[in-house]
């Protein structure tokens, strides 16, 4: 890292795909921090929630605060229970256990509140709900995104218990 780029934890405030930016509130206080589009591609994922906790590189510019790597996205710590009892009824600890597998999303409609997605090796769809996406911190997903998804056998079929960006799923085996 350079002087003049330091990290820290913050929230995101809002963020916007279709405007291609947002802003992150450090932890610590001080101005908005803007978080573009390229830098959160660069990490994996299209969207990240309102709300999120999010571990990043920024630096001052002459257009003031600017996020310039994503190290980590953690959901926010105040979701509420999703109303979906396939999902509510899951053990946290058994939806960790679960493989992530490679998956790419077929289409996500945000206003619907899901989508569906493929898994390599698989022809069956597998169902994603707006709330699964929210508990793992995304707000979107772009057809034919790249993803690693947890999935668990439902009531309906198979859908994700957890998605992740793929770039983040790799990073997060590495290490």
């Amino acid at each position: 890292m350079t002087e003049d780029v330091r990290r820290l934890t913050g929230r995101v405030k809002w963020f916007d795909p279709g405007k291609g930016f947002g802003f992150v509130i450090a932890d610590s206080g001080g101005p908005d921090i803007l978080l573009h589009a390229n830098v959160l591609r660069n990490f994996g994922q299209s969207s990240v929630v309102d709300g999120a906790v999010v571990e990043i590189d920024v630096q001052d510019t002459d257009r003031g605060m600017q996020a310039v790597e994503v190290h980590a996205i953690s959901p926010p710590e105040d979701i509420e229970p999703s109303g979906l009892s396939d999902i509510d009824a899951l053990d946290p600890d058994d939806v960790r256990a679960a493989p992530l597998e490679p998956a790419r999303i077929k289409w996500f409609d945000k206003g619907k509140g899901f989508g569906f997605a493929n898994t390599f090796g698989c022809n069956e769809d597998v169902f994603i709900h707006i709330e699964v996406l929210r508990r793992s911190g995304l707000a979107d997903l772009q057809p034919g995104e790249a993803l690693a998804i947890r999935v668990i056998d439902g009531k309906r079929g198979r859908m994700a218990s957890e998605v992740c960006g793929w770039e983040s799923a790799v990073k997060q085996h590495r290490d």
